[in-house]
C-alpha cells in the first residue's frame, strides 16, 4: 500500500496521509459543491475547483461573498479568491486562503474542452423502467 493511503480511522493518521499525498492525489481533495441550479443542470453535486470558476463562500468570516478563483494551491489544499483579502501590518494586502469544501461553485469556467468532456463521464446513467 502506498504511504499516502491508510486504512486507519485515526484522525492523526488521516491527516498525515493527506499531507504526504502526491499532487495527483491531492487534486481529489479540491472538490466543492455545486449550486442548486448547477446540480439540476448537470445531475451531480460536486466538482473540482479550477482557476476562473465563480464561487460563493458558505462558511467563515467571509460567508456570503462571491468572487472568481484566482489560484488553486494543491500543496496547501487551499484556494484564493479575487476580492477576498486582508490587510497586513505593513499596509499591503494578501489573499485569504480558503478550503474548497467551504465554497459553493456558482458559475463554471468552461473554456477547457477536456473539462466540458468530463461532465459527460460524470453524468448519472438513466435507468430504464422495469417492465411489469
Amino acid at each position: 500500500m502506498p504511504f499516502w493511503k491508510t486504512s486507519s480511522s485515526h484522525p492523526s493518521k488521516q491527516r498525515l496521509a493527506q499531507q504526504a499525498a502526491p499532487l495527483h492525489v491531492r487534486q481529489r481533495f479540491m472538490g466543492a459543491s455545486l449550486s442548486k441550479e448547477l446540480k439540476k443542470e448537470y445531475g451531480f453535486g460536486t466538482l473540482r475547483v479550477r482557476r476562473g470558476d465563480l464561487v460563493k463562500i458558505t462558511r467563515g468570516d467571509a460567508k456570503g461573498l462571491e468572487g472568481k478563483v484566482s489560484k488553486v494551491d494543491l500543496t496547501k489544499g487551499r484556494i484564493q479568491i479575487e476580492g477576498i483579502t486582508q490587510k497586513k501590518v505593513d499596509g499591503s494586502t494578501a489573499f485569504i486562503p480558503i478550503h474548497p469544501s467551504k465554497v459553493e461553485i456558482t458559475k463554471l469556467d468552461l473554456t477547457d474542452k477536456l473539462r466540458s468532456a468530463s461532465f459527460e463521464r460524470k453524468k448519472p446513467v438513466e435507468r430504464k423502467e422495469a417492465k411489469k
